[in-house]
């Protein structure tokens, strides 16, 4: 679903990314895990068109969308979860929601967008609460769960997570992560940046670890999980003492 190739981007005269080639195929949960600062959300907003690339080639189901504006790469089907969530404080649960719909709504498929505002609150029940309060008055967890729902107002075919659990208490990064399995479940593509990386490995199917900008090692998640070396010298911890989900 997306290839990447020797893709380099930062901001300026200011190289972060060098020499990135990753992949993600269709149905996988693929996570980036790596210490702050490594590039990780640069990549994803590289992806996702904020950032523009300096060299290397981006393809989106065999399209090439290096050099697309971000609200044509949302067209074709890639969808951001933003850092920090980003929801629009001044406006209701459903108003951010709904502006998330924005694709359906220029290709006149209003049907949809009411169909899939009921397939968000059935997956978030919470947000049906709150449907009518306003975005900056919820919780940190139910911003989260905001921004992704408004993602997947776009009936995105690839979702990219930036950190939802940052910020949040256990059980609710618990919820946040049952949500995400259960997305490429029904058959969602996943590319997720994590600094919980026991947690995003409990999940994925494959992972990469990013270091200064460089992509570094590439397994399945289960041998990142196991390998010690990742755990020590990579993310600056061990694994074992970070939140069991």
């Amino acid at each position: 679903m997306l290839k990447i190739r020797n893709l380099e981007a930062g901001y300026d005269s200011l190289k972060v990314l060098r020499h990135i080639s990753i992949h993600v195929s269709s149905g996988e949960i693929v996570t980036i895990i790596g210490a702050n600062g490594a590039g990780k959300t640069t990549l994803l907003k590289t992806i996702a068109g904020l950032i523009r690339s300096q060299a290397g080639e981006m393809l989106f189901e065999k399209r090439e969308i290096t050099r697309l504006a971000p609200e044509k790469i949302v067209f074709l089907g890639c969808s951001l979860v933003p850092e920090g969530r980003q929801v629009f404080a001044p406006m209701t649960v459903r108003e951010n929601l709904l502006l998330g719909g924005y694709v359906q709504y220029q290709r006149n498929k209003k049907k949809e967008v009411e169909e899939d505002l009921e397939r968000i609150f059935g997956l978030f029940p919470r947000l049906r609460e709150r449907e009518t309060q306003l975005a900056g008055t919820l919780s940190g967890g139910e911003q989260q769960m905001l921004a992704i729902g408004r993602a997947l107002m776009a009936r995105p075919k690839l979702v990219m997570m930036d950190e939802p659990s940052m910020g949040l208490a256990p059980l609710i990064v618990k919820d946040i992560f049952s949500i995400i399995r259960k997305l490429r479940d029904e058959g969602n593509t996943v590319l997720l940046v994590e600094q919980n990386a026991k947690a995003a490995l409990g999940i994925a199917d494959r992972g990469y670890v990013l270091e200064t900008g460089r992509i570094i090692l590439e397994e399945n998640a289960e041998d990142l999980l196991s390998n010690r070396d990742v755990q020590r010298a990579y993310l600056g911890r061990d694994l074992d003492t970070e939140t069991k989900i």
